[in-house]
């Protein structure tokens, strides 16, 4: 954030803000479908946490995802050691923010949501690895075990991310959030 920020600038972040992190909350629970051992494809949750980067940049987008991520945890989340909360978490919606990092680009939000939704699969594919590997199912082909964790958890990731991307790439929808856009920088159009 800028020395220049105001303080009506960063009461109109907080607000758009919260507002993101409660449609994210909101729709978490709107489950298209749901994996046996954790993750679910849901209705654009993931997006709403993504926004805040595009409309913020990467600072405020990874400090909201985290913040999402803490409320996801106390939602139901396991617990075996700190960094395994810290990976299945914080910091997989943490990297939701990365989207920060490309807000100025032409497809920015898309570019921007992909590298977020990418960098949530690291993390939660990490989690898989470190704690979650021996739950394989016994007849996952042995020539691929190595690649469970990654081929689990971007199962549900991309499939949320295809159908987000799909719906983001609709002329009125794209136009919208521009529009969007505007209005959580305090810019009139």
């Amino acid at each position: 954030m800028s020395q220049n920020t105001t303080g009506k600038q960063i009461a109109l972040r907080l607000a758009f803000s919260a507002m993101a992190v409660a449609l994210a909350y909101v729709t978490s629970f709107i489950r298209l479908f749901r994996m046996p051992l954790g993750g679910s494809v849901t209705l654009f949750s993931m997006l709403f946490i993504a926004l805040v980067g595009y409309w913020f940049g990467p600072v405020w987008g990874l400090s909201v995802g985290f913040i999402y991520g803490i409320l996801q945890f106390l939602q139901g989340g396991y617990f075996l050691t700190p960094f395994q909360v810290c990976c299945d978490y914080l910091l997989t919606f943490a990297a939701l923010g990365l989207s920060g990092f490309l807000r100025n680009k032409k497809q920015g939000l898309i570019k921007g949501y992909i590298l977020g939704i990418v960098g949530r699969g690291f993390f939660a594919s990490l989690a898989g690895y470190l704690y979650w590997f021996e739950y394989m199912p016994e007849n996952f082909p042995e020539s691929i075990k190595f690649l469970y964790p990654v081929i689990y958890n971007f199962a549900y990731i991309l499939v949320e991310a295809l159908i987000t991307v799909i719906v983001l790439s609709l002329p009125p929808v794209q136009k919208a959030m521009v529009t969007v856009k505007h209005m959580a920088e305090g810019k009139r159009r």
